[in-house]
């Protein structure tokens, strides 16, 4: 999808955060509780996306997350295309299913 010349894109972020202690399981709640704040929703576990406008866009939602990384654990940020997300295939069992499409509404600055 294209808005005037801009690609929408889409911010992934998957994570593997320790669960084996109090603290650890507190962490992963608040990080997870950033990623929902800011819009992104789950995909599958430790699986989040979130649509953006464009690649500006893109890029400031990455940076939110960079800025509460977690202090352990793995956190990694995938940007593609709106066209790349829809190549996606998504199985449940053998059953094909269709992927999640980005929001109709445009977003005007």
């Amino acid at each position: 999808m294209s808005f005037g010349g801009l690609n929408s894109m889409w911010v992934i972020v998957l994570f593997d955060l320790p669960t084996d202690t109090p603290e650890a399981r507190k962490q992963y709640q608040v990080f997870r509780k950033h990623l929902l704040e800011d819009g992104f929703i789950m995909m599958q576990y430790s699986v989040y996306m979130r649509h953006s406008a464009s690649d500006e866009n893109a890029q400031v939602h990455a940076k939110r997350v960079k800025l509460r990384l977690p202090p352990d654990g793995e956190v990694r940020i995938v940007k593609i295309t709106d066209k790349q997300f829809g190549r996606i295939e998504v199985f449940y069992g053998k059953k094909h299913k269709k992927i999640e499409l980005p929001p109709e509404q445009l977003s005007l600055f």
